[in-house]
C-alpha cells in the first residue's frame, strides 16, 4: 500500500461535531476519476429525494456535474465563472434541473479561464464564500464540485465550505493523494477558514471481488476510523452511463447498486449532520 499521510496534516480530519451541522460541503479530490462529480451528482439527487433542497455548484471547467444533471450547453450562459468574477449574483445563476428541491450554478467554458483571471481579482479567495454570504439558509445542503487540481478553485471552494467530503477510490495509490489534499486542507482552515474540516471520506469504485480493493479499505478504515463512511460506492456500470444521458444514476435506474448505495449514502450524511461524527483519535506517524 501506498504510505498513509503522516499524523500532523491528518489532524484535519478531526470531525469537529460542531452543534450547528454543515450547510455548505467541498466534495474535492485533487486526482481524478475517481467519482467526485459522480458522488456529488448522485448525493445531491438523493438528499432532494428525501425532501432536502439542495443547491449544487459546478466548479469544475469540464462541466460534468452539469452535464450530468441535464444542463445543456447553450443554457449555461451564466454560471460559476461569473458568479466569481462578479459579473452576475447568485439569484442570475441559478439554474433549475428537472429534480424537484435540486438546483445548479452550471459551469460553463469561461471557467476554464478562471484560475489566472481570479490571481488579480481582490480577496480571490474569498470570491465563492462572498457570493454565497447569507444566502446559504435558502438550502439545507449546499454542494460545491470541485476541480481536480488544488489551484485557486479549489482554494475557494475551501474558503466557502463549511466541511468537506472526499471521494477515494479503492485503488492502489488512494491514500498518496489523500494526504497532499489534507494537507492543503490544514492550511487552508489555519490561514483562511478555522471552520474547515474533512466531513467524510467516501470509498468509491469498491469491488469486492478484488482482494486489492479490499486491503486498501481496511487500511483507510484503519487509519481514517469514523472519519470514512460505511456506506461505500460499488463500481457499477449503471452509474458510469447514466451521465451520457443526462441524468443521475437514481433517475437512470434507481434499481441498481449504485442507485441504492447513494441513497444510504445520503441517508448516512443526515445522520452525520443530526448526531455528528466522533472525534477521530490522532493518528500514528
Amino acid at each position: 500500500m501506498a504510505d498513509a499521510p503522516s499524523s500532523s496534516p491528518a489532524s484535519a480530519l478531526t470531525s469537529t461535531a460542531a452543534v450547528v451541522p454543515p450547510r455548505v460541503y467541498a466534495v474535492a479530490n485533487q486526482k481524478g476519476g475517481v467519482g467526485k462529480t459522480t458522488t456529488a451528482i448522485n448525493l445531491a439527487t438523493a438528499l432532494a429525494a428525501v425532501g432536502q433542497k439542495v443547491l449544487l455548484v459546478d466548479l469544475d471547467p469540464q462541466g460534468n456535474a452539469s452535464t450530468g444533471l441535464g444542463i445543456d450547453i447553450a443554457d449555461r450562459t451564466i454560471g460559476t465563472y461569473e458568479l466569481l468574477c462578479g459579473f452576475a449574483q447568485l439569484p442570475q445563476a441559478i439554474a433549475a434541473t428537472r429534480i424537484p428541491n435540486l438546483e445548479i450554478v452550471p459551469a460553463n467554458v469561461n471557467l476554464a479561464g478562471a484560475e489566472l483571471e481570479l490571481i488579480d481579482l481582490e480577496k480571490r479567495e474569498f470570491r465563492l464564500r462572498d457570493a454565497l454570504e447569507g444566502k446559504q439558509s435558502h438550502w439545507d445542503v449546499i454542494l460545491i464540485d470541485c476541480p481536480p487540481s488544488l489551484g485557486l478553485l479549489t482554494i475557494n471552494s475551501l474558503v466557502a465550505a463549511e466541511a468537506v467530503l472526499v471521494p477515494l477510490q479503492c485503488e492502489f495509490f488512494a491514500l498518496e493523494g489523500l494526504g497532499q489534499l489534507t494537507r492543503t486542507i490544514e492550511r487552508a482552515r489555519r490561514a483562511l477558514n478555522p471552520k474547515l474540516y474533512i466531513a467524510g471520506v467516501i470509498l468509491t469504485m469498491m469491488d469486492r471481488r478484488n482482494t486489492l480493493a479490499q486491503q486498501v479499505e481496511r487500511d483507510v478504515r484503519g487509519h481514517f476510523a469514523d472519519v470514512v463512511f460505511g456506506t461505500t460506492i460499488p463500481r457499477n456500470v449503471r452509474v458510469s452511463e447514466a451521465p451520457s444521458h443526462g441524468l443521475p444514476v437514481l433517475l437512470y435506474d434507481h434499481t441498481c447498486t449504485g442507485s441504492q448505495a447513494y441513497i444510504l449514502l445520503a441517508s448516512e450524511l443526515l445522520h452525520r449532520r443530526r448526531h455528528g461524527v466522533p472525534p477521530r483519535p490522532q493518528a500514528a506517524a
